[in-house]
């Protein structure tokens, strides 16, 4: 009963004139900044971050947060309508998320996107608000190991996001992985796999700059090759009956996948240097794994844009309990937060719900009504995104080459980024037309750089002997599930073929 009072009183925090104002504007702003391709909520938190100093210190943040819920919401937007993600968040959405636009369902799926995202970033409010101390401590205990174990827990199960086809899908993770090697060694600081020896392979290659590559320039390609510039109209009713009824197929088809991606989103997110990326992928491969029609995914399923959206907005939520209860930010944009916070005099940690219970459950108060106002801004906006798609396609291709082009470039401002973006897309392209999956190297570039230092830390944790992964308690059971799960679809490919040798 304490925690619904101090909720209580979080509440009447947030719904002060200011903080109400302040939270409109930053979902609506969020909105559009998770919508534009190069942008997302860090870059968004991190240039309004000035504007706070002209607010109160509890009033800031509370806007801050409203940014990124909003932005969550946002990286939708354009998966769905252009097939470009607005954010390495929303990556996973444009695996059916686009297959609907272009079947002339847009408007389901951008639906389908902010049900998902609402009831995502309601499940881990709740979760957030009932269980912070104790999945702090929880997070706290995952080292080396355990992250390394819940990354090849991840693996495993988008082996079967490559289709039938597991040879091409194994292919297609590896291909991945070496992409995530290029760049400095984050243990030792050698230099690796620098084609060519440019220098621009120095940093890496950047997420987003290969989703912008994959999904923009590739997708626009397969598009004109596939349609020639004929695509489906999409929906010619924009009115609230027909929201409504898609709100009622949304909950019909999606709602395993809303479950799943809030449940597991808001678990990964609470993990130190996980986030909402891998939550969103992780919550996708799930969905699909357990879906009794798995085919159907990647071709315009409902399930598949509920679950990743439920996935990194429930994330966001998570990764904001270690930045709070430990002073330990779950993503990039909780750094930044983070950071704020420390410019404003407020010191994060376990003294924090005590010493400032007031700015703690106001912010906690504020998650709820900015989850709210989310998603009513995002519905009233459904029929200006329904408009962009009424354009011909010889109007919209430019359009989405023109947005990848400057979208991967407001990320760096480097041009290696720009010629990049251009071999990922063509590559993409003919990668796609001999049925290579995309999707598995994708998710394997995402999780590389997170699964490829904890695998060396452990391994140097215990001298160089694996069984550390199935010595500790937390990590074991995850080791075994993964191991499962790889086994799985192998033995299912070699049951055909011995059952072919025997007749």
């Amino acid at each position: 009963m304490e925690i619904l009072s101090l909720l209580g009183d979080g509440m009447l925090v947030a719904i002060q004139p200011l903080n109400l104002l302040l939270i409109l504007v930053g979902v609506t702003v969020g909105l559009f900044i998770g919508a534009m391709p190069g942008l997302g909520s860090v870059n968004g938190v991190a240039i309004l971050l000035p504007v706070t100093f002209l607010v109160p210190p509890g009033s800031a943040i509370i806007f801050l947060a409203a940014i990124y819920y909003g932005a969550m919401y946002g990286g939708a937007i354009s998966s769905i309508t252009l097939g470009i993600p607005g954010a390495s968040t929303a990556v996973a959405t444009t695996f059916d998320g686009r297959p609907l636009a272009l079947m002339g369902k847009a408007r389901l799926a951008l639906v389908a996107a902010a049900i998902g995202s609402f009831v995502g970033g309601t499940v881990s409010n709740i979760l957030f608000t009932a269980f912070a101390p104790i999945l702090a401590a929880v997070a706290l205990s995952f080292g080396p190991p355990e992250i390394f174990a819940l990354m090849l827990l991840a693996f495993a199960t988008f082996v079967g996001l490559g289709g039938d086809d597991i040879a091409k899908t194994v292919f297609s993770i590896c291909f991945g992985l070496v992409l995530a090697t290029v760049g400095f060694d984050q243990i030792s600081g050698a230099p690796r796999l620098l084609l060519f020896d440019l220098t621009g392979f120095l940093g890496g290659i950047s997420f987003l700059v290969l989703a912008i590559g994959v999904y923009g320039i590739g997708e626009m390609l397969w598009t004109i090759e596939s349609t020639r510039g004929e695509i489906s109209k999409t929906d010619a009713d924009i009115s609230v009956k027909g929201v409504i009824e898609d709100m009622g197929e949304t909950v019909r088809k999606g709602w395993k996948g809303t479950a799943i991606g809030s449940f597991l989103g808001f678990f990964v997110g609470v993990l130190p240097a996980a986030g909402a990326t891998p939550a969103s992928l992780m919550s996708y491969a799930v969905t699909k794994m357990v879906s009794k029609r798995p085919d159907e995914f990647g071709k315009g399923h409902v399930g598949g844009v509920t679950a990743p959206e439920a996935g990194n907005n429930s994330a966001s939520t998570g990764s904001m309990l270690p930045m709070l209860t430990l002073g330990i930010p779950g993503s990039p944009t909780t750094a930044i937060l983070l950071g704020g916070m420390v410019i404003w005099g407020l010191t994060p940690g376990p003294r924090l719900f005590v010493d400032q219970p007031d700015f703690v459950w106001g912010l906690i108060g504020s998650f709820y009504v900015s989850n709210f106002f989310a998603l009513l801004v995002n519905l009233s906006f459904i029929p200006l995104f329904i408009w962009m798609l009424r354009m011909p396609f010889t109007v919209l291709a430019p359009v989405i080459f023109v947005l990848s082009v400057v979208g991967g470039y407001a990320a760096m401002q480097d041009m290696f980024d720009i010629w990049l973006i251009l071999v990922f897309g063509f590559g993409a392209f003919f990668l796609r037309k001999f049925d290579y999956p995309l999707a598995p190297a994708v998710l394997a570039i995402v999780l590389g750089p997170i699964a490829e230092p904890t695998l060396r830390q452990s391994l140097l944790m215990s001298s160089g002997d694996p069984s550390i992964f199935f010595t500790r308690p937390i990590s074991m059971p995850i080791m075994v599930v993964a191991i499962i799960l790889i086994l799985l679809p192998a033995l299912k490919y070699l049951r055909p073929r011995r059952s072919s040798v025997a007749e």
